[in-house]
């Protein structure tokens, strides 16, 4: 259409000469006049119009630098496609690579993300020895392959080939090849051009597991030699690809995750790809090369560096020399303390630890550092100088400055490793574990784990009024008439008195590595000044003894919250670790061991924690025991409530603590300074380098305390059953009610339920009652589901397995979930200590990190479930040390004889011990040489714990007790 008279035209180009160069503003009036088009004419107020001296916009197909780039894993790997920090990979099951490898060269050319991906994995290549390499070759790559071999029994299916991308990695050899009618494997080991610092190498392993094969054997044998190339490389990364069919890998090997998500054949996911690494790869199906019946996969590396994936951290050291330590020695020594005295105890105590902290203040050494998180630990500021020659070296161009700059470098990281090595051996001869275990986790980076939690302005604020959530000053104590005053102790005879000899003792036992509390006064301080300290703090203590007072700077609490995981969703995921002044925790020791002199030895024995020759293992074992010798009878069944509380330390209210000290015939004023203790503490939280405000708790006991423990068994030594069918057990917070039930009347059971939950109402104590869990064993062949237990309204999960204070407990009493996550966890740790090996340590210090992280797991309360393993579940935990074993280079102990061991050492300390709740169990025979064995009508009972130990007390050639 002919919009204008005028016989003029325009191209493109001069149109927007036009637009840009006009100064004049287009008005409606011209635009209607001249007959211009409205999708041509620009109003008014376009943001690319120029009105007088307005400079004109800068439209964005204008800029020289974009502004940003798009996010997400695929365009992270088009930017940079040869320097992904891990191998993009592209897995296909071929069937007949001869026959498709133009159709492969068109799919892989078809996208950038196949044409460049770093390493291609084609499964059933059914390759033989006569079909040349040129015939399957791809232009840019490098191929290595395996053929099937008649002679390994294999003329049908099979082979496996790997392509690795010249611009990615050019070094890259074939280390190992096997074939047999069960698995095929073949591994290719590559140093790329670019790799992380924390990875070393990439070994890749295709594998090719039939679908009629032993799948049984075939894993064995991927184990084997997955586990000697991590013993080989263990800082290197691991990828495991291939057609598994009905195997998985992760049955033998645990640690290893699997990253295809998507079906590759029908609906079920036949091909997998594992690595080493959590969030290593996302998986992308493709369409099938040609007719196979398995789809492609694309996978797409997520791996971030640990560089850019946690910032590097700035600390501030304190450091206290010798010299430092001596001249506050000196200074504490002609010090006048009487000048500091004061009838106000609280003025007279932020007097002294004042001043303290001044002289130190005077002394102490401030230094900043840096810490990378991928720095190792070897590297030194010589290492660091030839890493920047040779990077020089590099840039400038000469290849043979480039290459005596990189041996150089190669020497200097080899000497600097065996310096370090050496360092740790002296350690270990000198009879420091302490700085020997600080270098072992510092190579392994063993429980190294960092959070990236941004910090806010508020957040400390939050998490201080979370913490304080329990703090509940209308809680009704009706009964209840404690100490208010020191005017009511009356004549009171029990006053603890310390002496100076006994606050001295106490400060030359604490650990001078303690982190300082709200008063900043350390440890080392309290240690090496102990002798020109301990008069004036035994004052101080005195005093507060006989005025039952605490000084606000004594029972003050600093909150540093810890992420229990890596990712943060609530404040919940932050666990409170409370730090209180070490005077404070040296004050409460001397108190504990007063108040522990006042507490009759048979108090509360269904408690296993904080008493002497107590621990998990008695607890788990008086459960256990309970529950089968109940079993053994007939028509019966068992049910146990495995109990959480909320923050039970932070609950404990402490009029009613008072009273039950009372009870307990404690002093007077004992029982009010603890109550002074705990009522009107000042807590703040600390967060990085943000501090809360203060707030003032009347409610609960610090977990930070020394006392804490000591107090909370007293505080719940009064709950017991109030039916003999019925057992509490606890370990510290974790209370399990253990329901003996006969001919199904569970009526006593679900009364004490209800008596239970009314005694913690009764006493503030907060039931968590979606964690709390119920089991039923029940091992009657006709049998009901019992009706579901409710507490206030809520009922309760009824689980087939639980974690029982660190053990897997099932409901058929059998071991096998136990073993394996015991073997799971052991099988992870093995990887720290192929890292030590690698480091080339001493075998002594291998056996030590071996008997410390993966021997502690696996024998972790040994003497209760081993008698009751299967020989499959004690197979599984004998893999685990014969991998230690080749890994270290010398024998280690079996399981065998280290559980004989525990299970004598046990049993003789139970039978020594006559206020144990399981003493009765070891009766003398009238000889007085053996024991009274257990009467056992099931294997369940007789290879439990008891039976077992009394069995194992009366084979030894010597006296049994």
């Amino acid at each position: 259409m002919d919009y204008c008279g005028a016989k003029l035209t325009y191209d493109r180009g001069e149109l927007y000469s036009i637009r840009y160069n006009c100064r004049m503003p287009m008005t409606k009036e011209y635009q209607s006049s001249h007959n211009i088009p409205p999708n041509i004419a620009r109003p008014l107020d376009a943001p690319w119009i120029v009105v007088g001296s307005v400079t004109r916009r800068r439209r964005r197909k204008e800029r020289k630098k974009k502004r940003g780039c798009r996010s997400g894993l695929q365009a992270r790997l088009k930017s940079q496609p040869f320097k992904p920090p891990l191998p993009s990979i592209f897995l296909t099951n071929s069937r007949s690579i001869v026959n498709k490898i133009d159709e492969f060269d068109l799919l892989l050319t078809a996208h950038s993300l196949t044409r460049d991906c770093c390493v291609l994995v084609v499964t059933e290549s059914w390759l033989r020895e006569d079909i040349p390499d040129a015939s399957v070759q791809l232009p840019g790559r490098t191929l290595h392959r395996s053929d099937r071999k008649a002679s390994a029994g294999k003329r049908r299916g099979g082979g496996l080939c790997i392509y690795t991308h010249n611009n990615w990695c050019t070094n890259s050899r074939i280390s190992a090849t096997f074939c047999s009618p069960d698995i095929e494997t073949i591994s290719v080991t590559c140093r790329p051009f670019y790799l992380p610092r924390e990875l070393t190498v990439v070994m890749i392993t295709a594998v090719y597991i039939p679908p009629d094969a032993n799948v049984s054997l075939a894993l064995d044998h991927l184990y084997y030699k997955i586990s000697e190339q991590q013993q080989t490389y263990p800082e290197g990364v691991h990828i495991i690809a291939g057609d598994f069919n009905k195997a998985c890998l992760r049955t033998v090997l645990p640690k290893f995750v699997q990253h295809v998500k998507c079906p590759t054949r029908g609906n079920n996911i036949l091909d997998h790809v594992y690595t080493n690494i959590k969030q290593a790869y996302k998986s992308v199906s493709l369409p099938p090369l040609g007719k196979s019946d398995h789809l492609s996969l694309l996978l797409l590396p997520a791996y971030i560096p640990l560089k850019k994936r946690t910032r590097p951290i700035i600390k501030t050291i304190n450091t206290l020399t010798d010299e430092a330590l001596a001249q506050l020695q000196d200074c504490f020594a002609h010090t006048e303390w009487s000048i500091f005295e004061n009838e106000d105890l609280q003025i007279y105590t932020d007097t002294v630890l004042c001043y303290i902290k001044h002289c130190m203040d005077t002394v102490i050494i401030h230094k900043q550092v840096r810490i990378y998180p991928n720095c190792k630990p070897w590297m030194t500021s010589k290492v660091r100088v030839l890493l920047k020659a040779r990077n020089a070296a590099y840039a400038s161009g000469d290849q043979a400055k480039y290459w005596r700059a990189r041996t150089d470098l190669k020497r200097g990281i080899k000497e600097a490793k065996v310096s370090y090595t050496k360092k740790l051996s002296q350690h270990l001869s000198a009879s420091n574990p302490r700085r020997v275990w600080e270098g072992l986790r510092h190579i392994t980076k063993y429980k190294d784990n960092r959070s990236s939690t941004e910090i806010g302005a508020s957040l400390a604020e939050e998490l201080n009024y979370f913490f304080a959530r329990f703090e509940n000053t209308s809680f009704p104590t009706t009964n209840i008439s404690p100490i208010t005053s020191p005017a009511e102790f009356g004549s009171d005879t029990q006053i603890l008195k310390l002496q100076e000899q006994q606050v001295r003792t106490v400060f030359r036992a604490v650990h001078q590595r303690k982190a300082a509390g709200p008063d900043g006064v350390p440890g080392k301080v309290l240690k090496y000044c102990a002798d020109q300290l301990s008069m004036v703090f035994t004052k101080l203590f005195n005093r507060s003894l006989s005025e039952a007072t605490v000084p606000y700077c004594l029972k003050s609490t600093t909150i540093v919250p810890l992420p229990k995981s890596t990712t943060i969703n609530s404040l919940n995921d932050y666990r409170p670790i409370a730090l209180t002044p070490v005077v404070t925790k040296c004050f409460e020791k001397l108190v504990q061991k007063h108040i522990k002199d006042f507490l009759p030895p048979s108090m509360d024995p269904c408690q296993f924690a904080y008493k002497a020759n107590r621990s998990t293992e008695d607890a788990i074992s008086n459960a256990l025991h309970s529950s089968l010798q109940h079993l053994e009878n007939p028509g019966t069944s068992v049910r146990m409530l495995f109990i959480d509380f909320s923050s039970a330390f932070n609950t404990i209210i402490p009029n009613i603590l008072v009273a039950k000290l009372i009870n307990l015939n404690l002093p007077p004023t004992t029982c009010g300074w603890i109550k002074d203790f705990l009522t009107n503490r000042p807590q703040a939280v600390r967060f990085g380098d943000k501090r809360s405000s203060t707030l003032m708790l009347s409610t609960g006991s610090p977990q930070g305390c020394v006392l804490s423990p000591l107090l909370f068994t007293i505080y719940t030594h009064d709950c017991i059953p109030i039916h003999r069918s019925n057992k509490i057990i606890k370990f510290a917070d974790d209370t399990t009610l253990v329901g003996l039930i006969h001919n199904n009347d569970d009526a006593a059971y679900r009364d004490e339920v209800c008596h239970l939950s009314e005694w913690c109402d009764d006493h503030n104590l907060s039931l968590n009652i979606k964690k709390t869990k119920e089991m039923v064993i029940d091992f009657r062949r006709s049998k009901d589901a019992p009706r579901p237990l409710c507490i206030k309204g809520a009922e309760v999960e009824r689980v087939p397995s639980f974690k029982f204070l660190g053990i897997y407990i099932s409901e058929d009493l059998s071991w096998t979930i136990n073993t394996t996550a015991l073997v799971k966890k052991a099988q992870q740790r093995l990887h720290f200590l192929r890292v030590l090996k690698w480091n080339r340590l001493q075998t002594n210090l291998l056996v030590s990190f071996y008997r410390a992280v993966i021997e502690s797991v696996m024998t972790y309360a040994i003497p209760v479930w081993y008698a009751g393993c299967t020989v499959a579940d004690k197979n599984r935990y004998q893999r685990v040390i014969r991998a230690a074993e080749k890994v270290i280079g010398c024998t280690l102990p079996s399981l065998d004889t280290i559980a004989l061991q525990r299970c004598l050492t046990r049993a003789r300390t139970i039978s020594r011990d006559i206020y144990h709740p399981n003493h009765y169990l070891f009766a003398m025979l009238p000889s007085g040489k053996r024991f009274r064995s257990l009467s056992c009508r099931t294997d369940r009972l007789r290879k439990s714990f008891f039976p077992w130990a009394i069995r194992t007390l009366n084979g030894q050639k010597n006296q049994p007790y």
